[in-house]
């Protein structure tokens, strides 16, 4: 048997070899299975005989695959040759989501504009959510179809233990809570941005449950809408890389703003393509697109914090990011952004080296 073992000149025949001697059915094996019908005394005799050599056979045969697989590897490297001077594949790479790209593009203008980045929970109460930014219990936004209501908070209304300040019982409809939470956490002067998720029940293609937003807020003395103009075209230009853009005002309703703006942004039509950045009136066509919510903060907001209204003012502004990133990369469609399609990723995704500079563009 060990003799077979040594003549054995491939795997496959030291393989055949192991099945004869240690197999099921082995030479080795069925004497192992003589044990069981002898007497004590001739067990005691034969059994370290016939474990001996069991151990000896599997020594062998693992000792001559050893050599067997050593010789194989050197057959190998001696006929095999790799040309050095091919170009390497393709290493697979991931992509920086849109969103992502759009936060980074935001943060990286925003700070330029002494902004500072602030976050806050996505669960929160009614009263950051809402009471403290002037909206009252009549309005549609507090409505179950609106809104996403945690049982916890239902359960607590229901028991008798609700504490509107306390208790975490919606998912924040939008990020202005970043902004009271901030308003009570440091003192005057601030300015910050609020990007982050947020939650309403709305779903077609250009609204979805979740989405993303981000909001401005500044608190000075002194402030008036002409700072709050001057930010957001100082903004768009950054954003969309224009010169050119061109911001109408109009009169709006916010309850947590007083005087309110929608801010409409001028495109034009290039090539049969809307285009953010020209007049309106242009030879080309074109017209007003809303992209941002603004106003003055509301002194009862103001007041909701703790500050002195007549001695602080401010201004906020808000919109989604997920619109945004549409504008500026050719969207049509708001639902891909969160179904995961590699492919689409792969077109409209951003190398992980893209970081956005204002000094190489913010969309380079």
């Amino acid at each position: 048997m060990l003799t077979a073992i040594d003549a054995a000149t491939g795997l496959d025949a030291l393989e055949a070899v192991r099945v004869d001697a240690l197999g099921k059915q082995g030479s080795v094996t069925q004497l192992l299975k003589t044990l069981g019908r002898m007497s004590p005394d001739e067990r005691q005799t034969a059994g370290p005989r016939i474990n001996g050599l069991r151990e000896a056979v599997a020594g062998a045969i693992a000792a001559r695959r050893t050599v067997l697989e050593r010789t194989a590897l050197d057959a190998r490297l001696a006929t095999e040759t790799l040309d050095m001077t091919l170009p390497a594949g393709a290493a697979t790479a991931g992509t920086v989501h849109p969103v992502s790209q759009v936060m980074d593009e935001l943060a990286e203008i925003f700070a330029d504009l002494g902004f500072a980045v602030a976050t806050g929970p996505e669960i929160e109460t009614d009263w950051h959510n809402f009471t403290a930014l002037n909206i009252p219990e009549t309005h549609p936004a507090r409505a179950m179809h609106d809104t996403f209501y945690l049982q916890q908070g239902l359960d607590a209304k229901a028991g008798g233990t609700f504490d509107e300040r306390a208790t975490f019982s919606l998912l924040r409809t939008h990020t202005s809570p970043v902004q009271i939470r901030t308003m009570l956490d440091q003192p005057p002067p601030i300015r910050i941005i609020a990007p982050g998720r947020t939650y309403r029940s709305d779903s077609d293609a250009t609204h979805t449950p979740m989405f993303h937003q981000v909001e401005g807020l500044v608190i000075d003395k002194g402030i008036t809408l002409g700072h709050l103009k001057w930010t957001l075209e100082t903004f768009l230009k950054a954003f969309f890389e224009r010169d050119d853009i061109v911001l109408r005002l109009r009169p709006s309703y916010f309850p947590f703003t007083e005087p309110s703006a929608e801010v409409d942004v001028g495109y034009t039509i290039e090539k049969g393509k809307r285009v953010i950045g020209g007049h309106p009136g242009g030879a080309g066509g074109g017209g007003w697109m809303e992209v941002l919510g603004s106003g003055m903060v509301h002194p009862k907001v103001i007041a909701a914090c703790g500050l002195d209204p007549e001695e602080w003012q401010g201004f906020a502004f808000g919109c989604g990011i997920d619109r945004l990133a549409m504008l500026k990369y050719g969207m049509d469609d708001l639902r891909p952004f969160f179904d995961g399609d590699i492919r689409w990723l792969k077109h409209y995704g951003f190398s992980a080296l893209d970081v956005p500079t204002l000094s190489g563009g913010v969309g380079a």
